[in-house]
C-alpha cells in the first residue's frame, strides 16, 4: 500500500486515543499535525478505555475530541468487540487519509486492526518496543507485535 501525502488527500488525519497515556503521548503529535495540516484536517477520537483518566489529560491538553466512543466493557474480549465495530464505522464514515495510534493498549491495537480493514496507512508511535515474551506483559507485548505488522510507518521511541 502506498502512503498518500495527508496533505493531498481528502481525509482527516486520525488520532486515535482511550487511555490516559495514550493522550499524553499523543497529544504533542496531535498539536504538530494541526500545526502542519490545519485544525480542520486533523481529527481526534476518544474511545473511552480509560475513560475519566483520559478525559482529565484531554481537558489539560485543551483537546476536543471530534468523536467520543463509550466501549467500556468488562473484560478484553468485550472491549476488543466494542472497539472494533464503533471504530470500523468512524473510519467508513471519517474517510482518513491517515491513523495514527501509540503505544500498545488494546486502543491502539484496535484502532489499527479498524484501519487495516478499510485499507487505511497507519502511523504507530512508540513502535518496536519488544520483551520477546508474548504474554509479558498481557496483552500488550501482543498487541505491540500486531499493531507491528499492520502499521506502515513506525516510530519508534529510541534508536535501539
Amino acid at each position: 500500500m502506498s502512503i498518500p501525502s495527508p496533505a493531498s488527500s481528502t481525509g482527516p488525519v486520525l488520532c486515535i486515543a482511550g487511555t490516559r497515556p495514550e493522550v499524553i503521548k499523543l497529544a504533542p503529535v496531535h498539536a504538530a499535525l494541526r500545526a502542519v495540516f490545519g485544525a480542520a484536517r486533523v481529527a481526534w477520537i476518544a474511545t473511552g478505555q480509560h475513560g475519566e483518566m483520559a478525559d482529565q489529560m484531554l481537558d489539560a491538553f485543551g483537546i476536543a475530541p471530534d468523536l467520543r466512543l463509550d466501549v467500556a466493557a468488562g473484560d478484553l474480549g468485550g472491549l476488543t468487540a466494542n472497539l472494533i465495530a464503533a471504530l470500523d464505522r468512524a473510519c467508513a464514515e471519517l474517510k482518513p487519509s491517515l491513523v495514527v495510534v501509540q503505544g500498545d493498549t488494546t486502543t491502539a491495537f484496535v484502532g489499527a486492526l479498524a484501519a487495516f480493514y478499510r485499507q487505511i496507512p497507519i502511523a504507530h508511535v512508540e513502535a518496536g518496543l519488544r520483551t520477546d515474551d508474548l504474554r509479558n506483559p498481557f496483552p500488550e507485548e501482543a498487541n505491540r507485535r500486531l499493531i507491528g505488522q499492520l502499521a506502515n510507518l513506525h516510530f519508534a521511541p529510541t534508536e535501539r
